[in-house]
């Protein structure tokens, strides 16, 4: 028997109920048929963040055991191995796995698996998708990106995607997919194939061509409440919850639908039509991907696998956001401010994230949300489609598993065994356990035992049919967090919290909780988050550094100076003649950042405070010839301080600036010369990168450590 093709797709951020084969009002008719055709896990988990699943998903091991027990943004150094922001050498990925048994291996979308001061046009690029087992590679880096205007990696490399009007990074992806696999197909038809398919989609920003939000023109009306009892209904209906099974109460701070105001209302629908198009987009895209594999004969013997990283996001807060700044710096955000750009919300002058009143119905039947041990962080769907070996296609499959045993899964339908070495690197065993004792009995018990989560503090613990999962409040003792129990053979929706009332079955999964931590090395307990954005690594060579230097020519880096709250002097001497100008320097895009640019024979500097903008224009004009540029920021107070525009050692222009962002600048890099992705400035946006037209001869940072 031929070794099958394989091809992973994996949604981000899309929650438990969101497919119409798991109950939802959402049109997916593509992964419905999957489905139909292959086999629906109800009580499958996965990790409460995208980089750990996807670093469990890829070698079959538990995330803090291969080093990434958060994002990938975050090496916590080698006193924290549990959390490098890389994936460890000893746990080699199914693409490396497979490639030393004579397979062809792509990656497609997002990677979200290199750490960001590896995210540079000079690397290292050992752990890049190409550094991790695959032949090819096209997509992003990064956690999230633009859907209209991405930033892009070709194999080793940062490239521009097409500046068409119609551009959808979903439709550029599957493109590239397709390509790949017909390459491959022509030139080697009889080697078999793993393709590592990551779409950008759910994760926001929720972007797509307006016909798919109008699409879902008054769906919503009814309000989350009453769409959440629509899809359980459903859901039990279709088998995909028990039956007479009830809701979890709403997570603190949603608020009843009913007392939202008719502005709110209208504004919150729109963000989930939006989401909603989104999601049928997507579905689009993955039907145009298996149309294409059915063309050239490859789907009989491809073994799709279909899931989503972790839980719906509660990054858009309470009230929705239109950019992504804000939550990523803890800046609160309210729908006042969102009523005036209603129309923008899916659009290219957006990058939105619904309510967490859609997230939760996103989680049906569950509670909380992506970031969480509870169910709605963790819980999500699995579709198995290999028509070849599964006999009941179109049936459902109850026992309890997890990411770690996808790929020992298909490893084992492939018939290959984990190699002991990879590179010269003794490997770590895998462990997850094969799930193809369940393709030929659906009634039979799992043979999973146990499942530990961890997620920076936040705690929980799967036992033989009971849940142990604590909640920890920031800044409080770890021995204080207040943990429930639930038995969730009997109480699927984890409604009925049992611990006082079994405290001695508490106690026995706290214990293990403890012994399978300390098992697979996932300790220390970490009470940070967003703040670990400013954290510089030990390890990081690039941002650990006060002077940076950057010349004419250099490549899209994500890998920027460490800026925040800190004083900081932009050095650059230019050459102009009379009329030039354009951007000298640019870091993020329209919702926040800073640039440096020359326009109208004036010198211009920009800081975006999440859409608040502070802006010098020099007194003088910039004079032709040889010049020296200059900005200085003096740190006066927290995250404050005064800005300066010196030209040739004169000042030409101060402005106060009350409020520079804490941790992180919007997830788009620095550019020399030019403002290649989404433009920092209203002021040059209608002129394309809006490229420096004299002479760079580089670009200084001297930061200070005050």
């Amino acid at each position: 028997m031929m070794k099958p093709n394989i091809v992973y797709i994996v949604l981000d951020d899309m929650g438990y109920s969101d497919l119409g084969c798991y109950g939802s009002e959402i049109s997916t008719p593509n992964l419905d048929r999957l489905a139909q055709n292959g086999l629906s896990y109800t009580n499958f988990h996965v990790t409460p963040l995208c980089s750990p699943t996807r670093a469990s998903l890829l070698t079959g091991r538990n995330n803090h055991s291969v080093g990434m027990g958060l994002l990938s943004n975050f090496d916590l150094g080698p006193e924290v191995p549990s959390s490098r922001g890389k994936i460890s050498p000893a746990a080699g990925t199914i693409a490396e796995i497979l490639k030393e048994n004579d397979y062809s291996t792509y990656a497609i979308g997002k990677w979200h698996l290199t750490p960001m001061y590896e995210e540079t046009p000079a690397g290292p690029f050992d752990n890049w998708p190409l550094g991790k087992g695959f032949d090819r590679y096209y997509g992003f880096l990064e956690g999230m990106t633009d859907q209209y205007t991405p930033s892009l990696v070709y194999d080793n490399h940062f490239i521009e995607a097409s500046k068409t009007d119609d551009y959808h990074l979903s439709e550029d992806l599957v493109d590239h997919g397709m390509n790949f696999i017909s390459d491959h197909a022509s030139i080697f038809p009889d080697k078999p194939f793993f393709l590592y398919f990551a779409f950008g989609a759910q994760h926001s920003p929720h972007q797509v061509p307006q016909k798919y939000i109008d699409q879902y023109k008054g769906t919503y009306s009814a309000g989350w409440d009453q769409i959440r009892k629509d899809r359980l209904a459903k859901q039990i209906q279709l088998g995909i919850c028990p039956p007479d099974r009830t809701l979890s109460e709403r997570n603190p701070g949603v608020k009843d639908w009913e007392t939202l105001t008719s502005d709110e209302k209208r504004l919150f629908e729109r963000f989930q039509e939006t989401y909603a198009g989104f999601l049928t987009h997507t579905d689009e895209q993955i039907g145009r991907l298996i149309t294409f594999l059915k063309t050239i004969g490859k789907l009989d013997n491809t073994m799709i696998v279909f899931l989503s990283d972790n839980g719906a996001s509660q990054e858009g807060e309470f009230n929705g956001i239109i950019e992504q700044t804000s939550y990523f710096n803890g800046i609160p955000t309210s729908s006042e401010s969102l009523l005036d750009r209603i129309d923008d919300i899916g659009g290219p002058d957006s990058q939105p994230n619904y309510p967490r009143g859609w997230a939760q119905v996103s989680n049906t039947p569950f509670k909380m949300y992506k970031q969480t041990t509870f169910d709605g962080g963790i819980h999500v769907p699995l579709i198995f489609h290999y028509p070849q070996i599964i006999q009941d296609s179109g049936s459902i499959r109850e026992q309890f598993h997890h990411v770690i045993d996808v790929t020992p899964t298909v490893l084992d339908i492939a018939g290959i065994q984990v190699p002991e070495e990879i590179k010269g690197v003794k490997q770590i065993p895998l462990h997850g356990t094969s799930m193809q004792y369940t393709f030929e009995n659906p009634k039979v018990k799992t043979k999973r035992e146990t499942q530990y989560f961890l997620m920076g503090a936040q705690r929980a613990i799967w036992h033989d049919g009971w849940k142990a999962i604590s909640f920890h409040t920031k800044g409080t003792p770890f021995e204080e967090d207040t943990w429930c129990l639930f038995h969730t053979e009997e109480d699927f929706s984890q409604n009925h919290d049992l611990s006082t009332e079994f405290p001695q079955k508490l106690l026995e999964l706290q214990q293990i909780w403890e012994r399978e931590a300390e098992k697979y090395h996932a300790l220390p307990l970490i009470d940070k988050t967003i703040e670990l954005f400013a954290y510089v690594s030990p390890d990081d060579k690039v941002r650990s550094r006060n002077e940076f230097t950057y010349y004419p020519g250099m490549g899209h880096n994500l890998a920027t100076p460490p800026i925040y709250n800190r004083s900081y002097t932009i050095k650059v001497p230019i050459e102009r003649l009379e009329t030039g100008e354009g951007v000298l320097l640019a870091h993020g895009n329209q919702y926040s950042g800073y640039t440096l640019y020359i326009q109208n024979n004036y010198l211009f500097y920009e800081y975006n405070y999440v859409g608040n903008v502070y802006k010098i224009q020099s007194s003088i004009k910039v004079p032709s010839g040889k010049s020296t540029i200059q900005f200085n920021f003096l740190k006066t107070g927290l995250l404050q301080g005064i800005g300066e525009l010196i030209i040739n050692d004169e000042s030409v222009g101060v402005i106060k600036m009350d409020k520079t962002l804490p941790f992180m600048i919007a997830l788009e890099g620095l550019d020399v010369g030019r403002d290649a992705y989404l433009p920092v400035s209203e002021s040059y946006a209608d002129k394309g990168d809006f490229a420096f037209s004299g002479n760079i001869e580089k670009i200084q940072f001297s930061i200070q450590n005050d």
